[in-house]
């Protein structure tokens, strides 16, 4: 009896290794099979992005190509390195579409990309991932509204700090009544992201920055 037990013990803990060795193989090999197409898509959907923000007539490189390794840094949110990528226009510098991440969303951390040419003028954010309310703080995706058009144009402005801020808190930046949190967060890091790229300008626009990746 205790041999039969013991038997029928070892035959189904076999079995249940079997299945769980097939199990594995068959994740590992989805995650082969799909890890590329995800990755192209993704880069398909961040170079439409990037295309909204810095159109192809203001440079003439291969932009997806003249990147810079961007490191952790307090005023770009990250806390993982990510990738500048950098514009230039018969050799000259161009424009620098910066990532960055606002980390004091309504939802959480909200992700960007923001275009800034070589004078310092902000050519378009755009935002990359979100988790904000649906109908409410997602206005801040251009797929919903055109607000985050609001910073095309702007730059800083010597002793304008508090400029930037929404108008609810005394600055320039409009927002939608009963969904400030979103905006807020928003415009703080781009705020901060425009301060980065002026402390950092001739490091982006470096002819060998790429090889630093």
């Amino acid at each position: 009896m205790r041999r039969s037990v013991a038997r029928a013990s070892f035959i189904t803990a076999m079995n249940l290794l079997v299945f769980t060795a097939i199990g594995t193989t068959l994740l590992a090999w989805v995650y082969a099979q799909t890890k590329e197409p995800i990755a192209r898509s993704e880069i398909q959907e961040k170079m439409k992005l990037v295309s909204q923000i810095a159109p192809a007539g203001t440079y003439d490189n291969d932009i997806m190509k003249d990147t810079v390794r961007i490191v952790p840094d307090e005023l770009l949110g990250n806390d993982e390195p990510d990738i500048a990528y950098i514009g230039r226009l018969q050799g000259k510098p161009a424009v620098a579409v910066i990532p960055a991440v606002a980390p004091d969303g309504y939802g959480g951390r909200i992700r960007l990309i923001v275009a800034i040419h070589s004078d310092g003028r902000i050519g378009g954010v755009r935002v990359v991932s979100h988790l904000e309310t649906p109908g409410l703080g997602d206005y801040i995706d251009i797929a919903k509204s055109k607000w985050i058009d609001i910073f095309r144009g702007t730059s800083l402005l010597p002793g304008r700090d508090d400029d930037w801020q929404v108008k609810k808190d005394g600055g320039r930046f409009d927002y939608m009544t009963g969904a400030t949190i979103s905006p807020r967060a928003v415009v703080k890091a781009v705020h901060k992201v425009l301060q980065y790229f002026a402390m950092h300008r001739d490091e982006l626009f470096r002819q060998d920055a790429g090889k630093d990746k």
